[in-house]
């Protein structure tokens, strides 16, 4: 009756620099041997007779996010132990992410998420159990832009469950947006724009919003099945690090080197198990 593949998700640098820097502006490599400098994007950061790894291919990333009860290392490992935690890739935006059965519309008002979340609800890494009849699990997640960063482009819900056939299925689900986009004929979201200036590694926030909420219920819940949740939450376009490497060492990057991304943040699952 245990499921062995519940886990909380956090963000981490895989470096072995000793260095926290995971900002594109200020990315210092995942050794010694890729520090800034003008060669580090074209060189292999490492090559086997199975692979070659170039040196832009590494990522600048990530943070580990944990919502814990006061600022001590007992309450931080409580935390993590109930995984709810969620992981950026750079940012420091702030995400809430609570589902239960009752949450409505007019809980997305609230200025205090996190009140309502817990007495209506279960927090990232939480469970879910029997829903009652008639009714599917609803949602509630905002997100805050890092104070000196992008603006949002939107939030997703991805939902994976166990079909009626054992088999594991998944679908995104674009819940709430920015710049009151509308989701075309095919039903998916246009891009918000991009507004990075490659050659200046810069960008605007003239795109987006600093701040998302929303209640959404699943449309497509089978009480009888298996089900995940989770929330991912993106940015708007940015400069990548390779851009704010062409620039100050004033490089020109090969075609194929990416030179804007779409940082985002990602929570733990909230899980549902069926009546046995």
């Amino acid at each position: 009756g245990v499921n062995p593949y519940k886990f909380g998700m956090v963000g981490s640098t895989d470096a072995h620099t000793g260095l926290t820097a995971v900002e594109e502006d200020n990315f210092f490599g995942k050794t010694s041997s890729s520090e800034p400098g003008k060669d580090r994007a074209m060189h292999p950061f490492m090559k086997t007779d199975k692979a070659v790894i170039m040196g832009w291919e590494q990522s600048s990333s990530g943070y580990a996010a944990v919502w814990a009860n006061e600022n001590t290392r007992e309450s931080i490992f409580d935390a993590m132990q109930r995984k709810e935690v969620y992981a950026t890739t750079g940012p420091r935006m702030v995400v809430r992410f609570f589902g239960g059965f009752d949450f409505d519309a007019l809980d997305a008002r609230t200025r205090m998420p996190a009140a309502i979340g817990y007495h209506k609800g279960v927090p990232m890494g939480g469970d879910l159990r029997d829903a009652p009849k008639g009714k599917a699990p609803t949602f509630m997640v905002a997100a805050l832009k890092d104070p000196i960063g992008a603006n949002l482009d939107r939030i997703q819900i991805v939902k994976g469950w166990l079909d009626r056939q054992g088999e594991l299925q998944e679908k995104v689900y674009d819940v709430v947006w920015s710049d009151k986009r509308t989701p075309g004929a095919d039903g998916k979201l246009p891009a918000v724009g991009n507004t990075v200036d490659v050659p200046n590694a810069t960008y605007s926030n003239s795109i987006g919003d600093p701040e998302l909420i929303t209640v959404w219920r699943d449309p497509d819940f089978d009480a009888g099945l298996r089900a995940f949740y989770y929330a991912r939450v993106i940015e708007i376009p940015t400069p990548r690090w390779t851009a704010y490497d062409a620039k100050y060492f004033k490089v020109r990057m090969p075609p194929e080197v990416p030179m804007t991304i779409q940082e985002r943040a990602y929570t733990s699952p909230i899980w549902y198990t069926p009546r046995s």
